[in-house]
C-alpha cells in the first residue's frame, strides 16, 4: 500500500480518492480543509481517515479484520474530525490554519514531508508517485530538494507560479502492489531496497548515487507546465553524460532551469567520475565507449577523456603513489631483501617501454616500479639494467640499503651487482624452467626412457636442494650427490653431504634406477653436473623467490595490455594502479574448501578496490580545487623524447 500523508500532515497513513464529484459535497472538503472555498485548488487533494467518521466507511469491518488493504468512502462523506494530538490546549481551527499556513509556504506542489524510496537496479521510484523516468518527486516541487535518484540541486527560477491549494502529480498513483502484473517485474531475480527519508540528505558529488535515465521519461516532466498543465517551450542542452533542460510556460510564466549532474566550475561532475572510474580502475576508454553506443547512453569523446586525465587524474595518481612510496618506506628497517624484475610491453625482443619491479620480500610489496624508454638507453637490451640503477639509487636517497637481491641470471645484471658490491641469488623458478626443458628433450630419447620417471622427483630435488641450505658449497653437495641417488647410490664422498637423508630401502622396480657406466646416465649427469649449472646453483635463493613478483607481472597485462598504445605519462600511471591494486590485496590469502577425502581447493575471494575510492577522493576534494601543484608534480617526472620525433622523414 502507497504510504501517503493527508494535506493537514496527519500520521495515519489511509490514502483515499479525491474530492467527490458532488458540488455540495466537495465545498464541505473544501472548507474543512481551508476554512473556506478558495477559487483554485488543486482537484486531487487527499484526506487520511481520521478526518471522518466510522459511519462514513463503507469496508471499515472488513480492513480492521484484515481482508481490505484500502479504506472506502461512502457516497456523499464528509470530514468532521480534526485531529488535535499533540497540540493540547489548541482550538481545532486554530491547528487546522497554523498547519495549512506552513503547509502553503513550505510544501507547495508536495503533499508527503516523509517519503519513502523504492529502487530496483536502474530504476528509482517514489512512493509518493512511482515515476517512469526514475526520477524523484522532488524535482517538481518548488521548495529546494536534494535529489538522491538525478543527482540534482533545483532551484526553480520562477516565483510567479503560486497555488492556493496542492499541485499533485499529472499521472495518478501506482502501487507497489500494482506492479505484480507486470511482466517484465521479478521479484524473486531483483534486490529491491526501501530506504527512508535519509535518501534526501546531503552527500558528496562523487558518493551520490546514479540511475539510468531516458530521455522519452524525461519528457513527460517537463512538456507540461506543472502548475496549468499546458504544454512548455523546453530546450535542451548536452554534454557527454550531462544533460540540461530550460522550461519555460506561455501561459502562466513559469519556468525553471535543471541539470542532471552538478557542474563544477565548467566541468560536469558525472563526466568527470565515469573518466576517473575508467582509468582508476584499469578499464579501455574505448571499451566504455563501445557499450555505450550499444544501448544508445550518451557519452564524451576521447579528447575529452584525455583532457581529463591530463588536468585531475595522472596528477592524483602521481600524488598519491608518492605519497604511499613514502609511507612504506619509512615503515622499513636500514637492511631490506629485495627481488627485481623486469617486463617488456611488446611480446617480441624489440621494445620501445621497459618497466622494472623492485619487490620487498618480506611482504610481497612492490616498492619501486621504474618506466624505461629504449631510446634513453641505447636500446631495448640494456632496459632491465637502467631500470635497476634508478630503483636502487632511490632507496639509497631514502637512505635505505639491500641485504640481497633476487634476480635472473643475466650477465649484465651480475656484473652491475658486483660493481656495487650488492650480494645477488637467483630465482629458482626461472633456473629450474630452463633445465627442465633440457631434460624434457633428453627423455624423447628412446635410451632416455628411464629419464621419463625421474623428472618430477629432480624438479623437487632442486628445490629441496636450495631451502635446506645455508651456503653455497652446501647446495653444491646436495645437488651432486643426485647423480649417484639415481644410480641407487645413497653414501657419497663429499664430507658436506656424505649420506642421503631418506630412509634406507630396496626397490622393487630395479628398472627405474640408471645403470653405471649407461648413455642415459652419461647424457643426464652432462646436464646436471655442468659447470654452469654449478655455479647457479650455488647461488640459488635458499630463502625467498620471485613468484609474487611473477604474479604482479601478470597482473599488468589488465592495466597494460600489449596490444594496446599508450603514452609514456600514460603508461606510468596505468603501472602505479596496477601496483596500488596489486599492494592492496597481495595480504588477502585465499581460503581452501574440501573435504577430508578430496582434495582441497582455493576459494577465490573479491579483490578490494579501495584505493579508486582515496583516488576519487583525491580527485574530487582536492585536485579539482586547485590542480596546479599536483601538476607541478607530475611535470617533474622526465618524459623521454618519442621514438618517432627522433627521424626525418625521406621525400
Amino acid at each position: 500500500m502507497s504510504r501517503r500523508r493527508c494535506i493537514l500532515h496527519c500520521d495515519r497513513k489511509f490514502p483515499l480518492n479525491g474530492l467527490p464529484k458532488e458540488e455540495e459535497v466537495r465545498n464541505q472538503w473544501l472548507k474543512f480543509i481551508f476554512n473556506t472555498i478558495p477559487q483554485q485548488y488543486n482537484p486531487n487533494l487527499l484526506l487520511c481517515s481520521i478526518h471522518f467518521t466510522e459511519d462514513c466507511f463503507t469496508n471499515l469491518e472488513q480492513f480492521n479484520s484484515g481482508y481490505s488493504k484500502r479504506l472506502r468512502l461512502k457516497d456523499g462523506a464528509v470530514p468532521t474530525k480534526l485531529d488535535t494530538s499533540g497540540e493540547p490546549g489548541s482550538q481545532p481551527q486554530d491547528v487546522c490554519a497554523k498547519r495549512l499556513a506552513a503547509f502553503k509556504i513550505h510544501h507547495v506542489g508536495c503533499q508527503t514531508s516523509s517519503p519513502q524510496a523504492v529502487s530496483v537496479g536502474t530504476q528509482f521510484m517514489v512512493s509518493q508517485k512511482m515515476v517512469g523516468t526514475q526520477l524523484s518527486w522532488g524535482t517538481l516541487t518548488e521548495r529546494h530538494v536534494r535529489s538522491k535518484g538525478t543527482q540534482t540541486d533545483f532551484q526553480p527560477s520562477s516565483t510567479s507560479a503560486r497555488v492556493e491549494g496542492v499541485r499533485l502529480s499529472k499521472r495518478p498513483r501506482l502501487e507497489l502492489e500494482e506492479r505484480d502484473g507486470d511482466a517484465t517485474f521479478n521479484p524473486s531475480g531483483s534486490v529491491v531496497t526501501e530506504e527512508s527519508k535519509t535518501w534526501f540528505e546531503q552527500r558528496s558529488a562523487y558518493g551520490d548515487t546514479k540511475y539510468i535515465v531516458f530521455e522519452s521519461c524525461l519528457s513527460e516532466l517537463f512538456d507540461t507546465c506543472p502548475v496549468c498543465k499546458t504544454k512548455c517551450d523546453v530546450q535542451r542542452r548536452r554534454m557527454g553524460t550531462f544533460v540540461a533542460f530550460s522550461q519555460l510556460c506561455q501561459n502562466c510564466d513559469y519556468s525553471r532551469q535543471w541539470q542532471s549532474q552538478p557542474v563544477v566550475g565548467s566541468t560536469p561532475v558525472g563526466n568527470l567520475q565515469l573518466s576517473a572510474a575508467t582509468y582508476f580502475t584499469g578499464a579501455s576508454f574505448f571499451q566504455l565507449e563501445k557499450i555505450c553506443k550499444a544501448m544508445q547512453l550518451q557519452i564524451f569523446q576521447y579528447d575529452t577523456f584525455r583532457r581529463y586525465a591530463t588536468s585531475f587524474l595522472e596528477p592524483a595518481i602521481i600524488h598519491k603513489w608518492k605519497t604511499d612510496q613514502q609511507s612504506f618506506f619509512k615503515q622499513l628497517p636500514l637492511k631490506v631483501a629485495v627481488g627485481g624484475d623486469m617486463q617488456v610491453d611488446s611480446p617480441g625482443h624489440l621494445a620501445k617501454y621497459g618497466s622494472y619491479s623492485l619487490m620487498h620480500l618480506e611482504s610481497n610489496t612492490i616498492m619501486d616500479l621504474q618506466l624505461v624508454q629504449s631510446n634513453e638507453v641505447g636500446g631495448s637490451f640494456h632496459i632491465e639494467k637502467e631500470g635497476l640503477k634508478r630503483s636502487l639509487d632511490l632507496l639509497e636517497s631514502n637512505d635505505l640499503s639491500v641485504d640481497y637481491i633476487v634476480t635472473d641470471r643475466r650477465p649484465e645484471i651480475q656484473e652491475f651487482l658486483s660493481e656495487r658490491n650488492i650480494t645477488q641469488f637467483y630465482d629458482m623458478w626461472r633456473f629450474e624452467k630452463g633445465l627442465s626443458k633440457k631434460l624434457d628433450k633428453l627423455a624423447q630419447n628412446k635410451d632416455c626412457e628411464v629419464l621419463k620417471k625421474w623428472l618430477h622427483s629432480i624438479k623437487n630435488h632442486l628445490y629441496w636442494t636450495a631451502t635446506s641450505s645455508t651456503s653455497g658449497p652446501e647446495k653444491v653437495a646436495k645437488w651432486t650427490s643426485l647423480v649417484n641417488h639415481i644410480q641407487n647410490i645413497h653414501v657419497h664422498e663429499d664430507p658436506i653431504f656424505p649420506k642421503c637423508e631418506h630412509t634406507d630401502r630396496v626397490s622393487r622396480d630395479p628398472k627405474k634406477w640408471f645403470q653405471p657406466g649407461s648413455e642415459a646416465l652419461n647424457k643426464v649427469k652432462k646436464i646436471l653436473n655442468n659447470e654452469g649449472v654449478l655455479r647457479d646453483v650455488e647461488k640459488l635463493s635458499h630463502h625467498h623467490q620471485k613468484s609474487s613478483l611473477e604474479a604482479f607481472h601478470s597482473l599488468i597485462q589488465r592495466f597494460t595490455p600489449k596490444n594496446a598504445v599508450y603514452s609514456f605519462t600514460e603508461r606510468l600511471c596505468r603501472l602505479y594502479l596496477a601496483v596500488m591494486h596489486y599492494n592492496e590485496n597481495v595480504e588477502c590469502k585465499q581460503a581452501s574448501a574440501g573435504h577430508a577425502e578430496c582434495t582441497t581447493k582455493p576459494v577465490k575471494r573479491d579483490p578490494a578496490y579501495n584505493y579508486v575510492d582515496d583516488l576519487m577522493k583525491l580527485v574530487f576534494d582536492e585536485v579539482l580545487d586547485d590542480p596546479t601543484p599536483f601538476v607541478e608534480e607530475l611535470k617533474k617526472i622526465p618524459i623521454p623524447e618519442d621514438l618517432p620525433s627522433q627521424y626525418v622523414t625521406c621525400r
